[in-house]
């Protein structure tokens, strides 16, 4: 979870929305690799600068996108999805994520139609409820404007743009974008295509050299870590957009957003599931490192009673003064080991605070900060495991059992999470977590703990993954906390019980397995 919050700023209380009738449009692709993010990026910064307030969105469980999305418009770049959240709750956070905007810009993922795909190769959820583009654009009433690559097609776009406009009946096409467009000749044989099957041209943008936003081995790298490099790639997109997209065309092909129903309010999504007293000081890792993560959680930890504080673990000297709780969102500490390790203060102060059995939560690459070593780089050593780089990528939703009683989850329960990475900790569950057990105890030790979760991959059960000990909960699997606010209010419940003990007060020992405070899920 990364927030843009400089230094150590704090945060108190979570935002409240307020619905407005807004527009909306879905930037959507026939496929992966079209150009629908320089299309969405580029439109949003255009629109921006002609002083057209723009909301961000970015359909399915993507980390990247945002950061250049935020960069774009000025604002927290959020994430629809339906998979990870519920399809009941997407239509209020996309208004949540709206208010205050004139317009809200949608960025697909993959092709229009993909989302997740069942266990024998159907889309899950059926035909509708899939979590794919067309999907979230159903779920938000808004229209899509589809971008195509044009490279080595002509009359045969007619073909496809048929398909495209009636394969779902339901989804709106407001029209097109050619991209990758050779010669003005290659143009109008590809407008008249579209002119065909009655679908408008809003845009054609010529043949070129891929913009300067360089990839890696989960995709491009990061907004957060390409610095002046990003802004400079948003303003080619900006500048590429306004020259050659219509829009004002595009803003009168937007749709009217439906008010329908309340924006999401994060106090009302944690209200009932009870809390601690006082106000805990949760401090959440930022940073060019750690940049995975949604806007909501943050939001989130406010409205159950924490105090947000946000800190770099690159550059962070110290913990935020009183932290009663630790999370530690995914990200790339396998590009910064050296700089995290280099740290050494830093990592002995979270190590210390995991020790003392005060609430860690982290997902994938706040994992890997805690291991003992990462590709030979000293990390925190709270988990025994050691992680290193490999070639395999694990990508894909996760349907998951919680196995361990935590500060986040209840043995039993079930959740959908999503797991993405090319890295490996050996071992992978259960063998431990620095402390002895015992909240508060300060013993180190290695023995014990007890697997975060057992999931399936596409229906087939895997192997334990992730440990769970004391207060710790680290695994691979991302979840969003806007699907799991009794998680979100228990791990703060969790948090307020630690800093009362570390206040003196009572010992929070087998706190997870108390009813001696307010936990959630109990």
């Amino acid at each position: 979870m990364h927030v843009e919050v400089p230094g150590s700023a704090r945060l108190r209380g979570g935002p409240r929305s307020v619905p407005v009738m807004s527009r909306a449009i879905v930037i959507a692709g026939v496929a992966s690799g079209t150009g629908k993010t320089t299309v969405a990026t580029g439109l949003m910064a255009a629109l921006c600068r002609r002083g057209t307030s723009v909301a961000p969105f970015k359909v399915g469980p993507d980390y990247i996108d945002p950061g250049y999305h935020a960069l774009a418009t000025g604002r927290p770049g959020r994430n629809l999805d339906p998979v990870l959240v519920g399809e009941h709750r997407v239509p209020a956070l996309f208004r949540h994520g709206l208010a205050g905007a004139e317009v809200a810009v949608v960025e697909g993922v993959m092709g229009l139609f993909d989302g997740r795909i069942g266990p024998a190769g159907e889309p899950a959820g059926g035909l509708v409820a899939d979590g794919s583009t067309a999907h979230v654009a159903r779920l938000i009433g808004a229209p899509v404007l589809l971008v195509v690559d044009c490279r080595g097609q002509s009359r045969s776009l007619a073909a496809l743009l048929h398909g495209f406009a009636t394969y779902r009946p339901g989804t709106r096409l407001a029209g097109v974008v050619l991209n990758q467009v050779g010669s003005p000749r290659h143009e109008q044989v590809l407008r008249d295509a579209c002119a065909e099957v009655g679908l408008p041209v809003l845009g054609a943008l010529p043949r070129r050299d891929e913009l300067a936003v360089p990839s890696r081995h989960l995709g491009l790298v990061t907004a957060a870590e390409h610095g002046p490099a990003a802004t400079s790639a948003v303003d080619a997109m900006a500048e590429l957009v306004a020259r050659h997209v219509e829009l004002d065309a595009v803003l009168a092909a937007a749709s009217v957003a439906p008010a329908g129903g309340p924006a999401w309010d994060a106090a009302a999504e944690v209200a009932g599931f009870g809390g601690g007293a006082g106000r805990p000081l949760v401090a959440i890792a930022g940073g060019t490192a750690f940049s995975f993560g949604y806007a909501e959680h943050a939001e989130l930890l406010a409205a159950a009673g924490a105090e947000v504080a946000v800190f770099d673990p690159l550059r962070a000297e110290h913990l935020p003064a009183g932290a009663a709780g630790l999370v530690l969102p995914g990200g790339f500490p396998e590009e910064h080991g050296a700089g995290l390790a280099a740290n050494a203060g830093l990592r002995a102060e979270v190590a210390a605070l995991a020790r003392a059995g005060a609430p860690v939560h982290a997902e994938c690459g706040g994992l890997l900060y805690l291991v003992r070593e990462l590709d030979g780089h000293p990390m925190c050593g709270v988990l025994p495991g050691v992680g290193r780089m490999t070639r395999q990528l694990r990508l894909g939703y996760r349907d998951a059992v919680a196995l361990s009683a935590s500060s986040l989850f209840e043995p039993g329960q079930r959740v959908t999470g999503h797991e993405f990475h090319r890295t490996e900790v050996t071992p992978a569950a259960g063998s431990g977590v620095a402390g002895s057990g015992s909240v508060g105890s300060g013993e180190a030790g290695e023995a014990g703990g007890g697997p975060a979760w057992q999931w399936a991959v596409q229906g087939t059960p895997a192997g334990p993954e992730g440990f769970v000990r004391g207060g710790v909960h680290a695994s691979y699997l991302h979840t969003h906390p806007a699907g799991q606010p009794s998680a979100v209010a228990r791990f703060v419940a969790h948090c307020a019980a630690f800093a009362a003990f570390a206040a003196g007060g009572t010992d929070p020992v087998g706190v997870a397995e108390s009813d001696s405070v307010a936990v959630p899920g109990r």
